[in-house]
């Protein structure tokens, strides 16, 4: 029976490229999940989702098995990297989808042709003749008309999310809702905070990690990867450091506000509690090692 189950069909080849390979070091490191998780330091259950493709590991993932397996982590990074860059693709496609089906969701009810074409019903006075009606060869032109008007409407939503295709052109306000405009029922499920909500809360417990993260920024500190993750979904950053020591302390600040976490001993990754952000270039994290070595983001 193989060990490995069958990858997703839609997974983008370089994220398959780099499980495979993820995949073949493990076993050639004779390596159990368990086993895996206790030599590296992260836990079972991502390894579980990093080696069936269902989340991409972070880069001291990486290099921290290379290492474990005696493997040089130079190739290993560098697909990494390639890997990073398409799962970035990825959720921003995603986030672009969800933006649109938010949008487009309230105009598919049906009933609502009056109160989207702007009709108002005047109800006649009594016994006063009955109001001309229109022949029903021009009803059906009028409902065409309004259907028409919405389709436009649509088209016109997604020409503004995606900027008439190229990406360039969406409009700030629907590229980065504010912290305090993101309420419960516009999440996805899963998610259980939206922007300033999410302040102090941990990412993944409340559903903002996963697919729904990008790295914003990232930085090397001596031995330590530094990075500003950010989940568009959520209005929210986080600060998170790989690769590191007992004792190394990461922090993210934004608008005025910081969150910190410290590395315990066996951990070599770690990551603050949220903050609440309006786009991705307003969070820097910042990291102190054990060592006394500072470094920032940026």
């Amino acid at each position: 029976m193989a060990r490995w189950k069958a990858l997703p069909e839609e997974l983008d080849p370089q994220i398959a490229e780099l499980t495979r390979q993820l995949r073949r070091l493990v076993d050639q490191g004779g390596l159990s999940v368990a086993a895996l998780a206790e030599v590296t330091g992260y836990s079972r259950t991502s390894w579980e989702r990093y080696l069936n493709g269902r989340l991409l590991a972070p880069k001291g993932a990486v290099v921290a098995l290379a290492e474990v397996t005696g493997t040089s982590p130079d190739h290993v990074t560098t697909m990494w990297e390639l890997a990073e860059r398409a799962w970035s693709r990825a959720e921003t496609r995603h986030d672009r989808t969800m933006e649109l089906i938010r949008i487009t969701q309230p105009r598919a009810e049906p009933g609502d042709l009056g109160a989207s074409t702007g009709t108002t019903t005047v109800d006649a006075p009594p016994m006063a003749p009955p109001l001309a009606e229109p022949p029903a060869g021009k009803r059906r032109v009028l409902l065409f008309l309004a259907g028409a008007a919405a389709v436009l409407v649509v088209l016109g939503a997604v020409f503004l999310l995606t900027g008439g295709g190229d990406g360039e052109g969406t409009p700030e306000a629907a590229r980065s809702p504010s912290p305090s405009a993101t309420g419960a029922a516009d999440l996805p499920p899963g998610v259980k905070c939206g922007g300033a909500g999410c302040t102090g809360k941990d990412a993944e417990a409340m559903g903002c990690g996963g697919d729904l993260v990008t790295t914003a920024r990232t930085t090397t500190v001596g031995a330590a990867t530094l990075e500003v993750r950010y989940s568009r979904t959520c209005g929210a950053a986080w600060g998170r450091i790989t690769g590191a020591a007992p004792g190394d302390r990461v922090r993210v600040t934004a608008g005025g506000r910081s969150q910190r976490d410290e590395a315990a001993a066996g951990e070599t990754y770690t990551y603050t509690p949220m903050v609440a952000v309006g786009g991705a270039g307003e969070a820097e994290a910042c990291v102190t090692l054990a060592s006394g070595r500072t470094g920032c983001t940026g």
